[in-house]
């Protein structure tokens, strides 16, 4: 069977870490039906569009996403769809205008078989780096709880690097919840930096960046002479 490395390098999927905020940083989830109604949203794309969502966390005034797009030239168009569909609610039922999110959503290519658990950390920390939570399964708007607890959000897809945390579950869930307290903060770094790809020099050569997003090369980089 081929490693899980060969097995990204023959398809055109993606991961990306994706990151919107309210426009200028304030709060554009106000209760607790304003998160539900944003993670329906998303359980509605990723169903249309068979996305894969791995790790999230919805805070007060941003968000962030872990995302493998079979196709990774549609996540302008399920981005965009997402944030209008959420504008429009959020309008409708707080009778505004505007801008909600502060410009375009940002999106950073991670490499799976390296970076994807560490990102995903990263993103359930979220709350509790900003003290809303003591620990990041009780946060109740972030796919911790699904690892450490069995939560079933309808969201969350098992992040197929959850599996090398032990054989039997609740040895994975409580080697997660280990993994989630010992972060390390200058891995962590690399995510706040989204408009460079997180990977190997290899993985960021089949890398083109096309409109501000970065897709798949078509076809294997150039080689160097």
């Amino acid at each position: 069977m081929p490693s899980l490395a060969r097995i990204y390098q023959l398809t055109q999927s993606l991961l990306y870490h994706i990151y919107s905020r309210g426009n200028a940083k304030k709060e554009i989830f106000h209760c607790e039906e304003d998160y539900k109604h944003f993670i329906r949203i998303l359980i509605a794309y990723s169903s249309q569009k068979n996305l894969k969502i791995y790790h999230w966390v919805i805070m007060p005034n941003h968000y962030h996403l872990i995302m493998e797009f079979d196709n990774p030239k549609e996540i302008s168009s399920v981005m965009a769809g997402i944030g209008r569909a959420y504008v429009h609610y959020y309008h409708r039922k707080y009778q505004s205008a505007g801008h909600l999110f502060q410009g375009r959503f940002k999106s950073q290519p991670i490499e799976k078989e390296s970076y994807l658990l560490a990102c995903g950390r990263y993103i359930e920390r979220n709350a509790v780096v900003a003290g809303l939570s003591s620990t990041a399964q009780n946060y109740a708007f972030s796919s911790a709880a699904f690892y450490v607890n069995g939560m079933d959000d309808l969201l969350t897809k098992e992040d197929p690097l959850f599996s090398s945390f032990g054989e039997a579950l609740s040895e994975r869930r409580e080697k997660y919840s280990e993994f989630l307290r010992s972060f390390n903060q200058q891995e962590e770094s690399l995510f706040d930096a989204l408009e460079h790809p997180c990977g190997s020099m290899e993985f960021k050569s089949r890398l083109i960046k096309e409109r501000g997003i970065f897709l798949p090369r078509n076809g294997r980089p150039k080689r160097k002479v």
